[in-house]
């Protein structure tokens, strides 16, 4: 696989287009989703295109899953969640028709999936400190 510079996932994963990155290397970027569930919402993008989980190839996969772990260990040291759901789409579910896995902090009381647009401008507003501080923690584990 390689890059498709008319797939949106690529084109974030790549930094063609804006994205406020928290972690990367070679093979994926980690990045705040730009409609957050929770501060601290992060997507895991491959570099390259891939569709679904099937695609991938194992130093990609084992990348995405090392980020993950990267990533929850630095969203339950800086917002203390009552838990991390760890999610990603496939089909005709996957609405970047790109490979991407959510990183998303969880507190008791809210349901998981909204049906009507949530109201998530503070997180919105605070996304330059967001990443500041996941960017700032997950160097630490380093």
């Amino acid at each position: 696989m390689s890059i498709n510079f008319g797939c949106l996932g690529c084109k974030l994963a790549n930094k063609i287009e804006p994205v406020n990155v928290v972690y990367e290397n070679e093979y994926i970027c980690c990045f705040l989703d730009i409609e957050p569930f929770n501060e601290g919402h992060t997507l895991i993008l491959p570099k390259k295109h891939y569709l679904d989980v099937d695609d991938l190839d194992i130093k990609t996969a084992n990348a995405i899953m090392e980020a993950s772990m990267k990533i929850s260990k630095a969203i339950k040291k800086i917002f203390a969640p009552d838990g991390i759901t760890i999610c990603q789409n496939g089909g005709k579910f996957n609405d970047l028709s790109h490979y991407h896995m959510h990183i998303i902090p969880r507190f008791e009381g809210e349901p998981f999936y909204y049906e009507e647009q949530i109201d998530n401008a503070k997180e919105k507003n605070e996304f330059l400190e967001t990443k500041a501080k996941l960017k700032r923690q997950i160097e630490l584990q380093s």
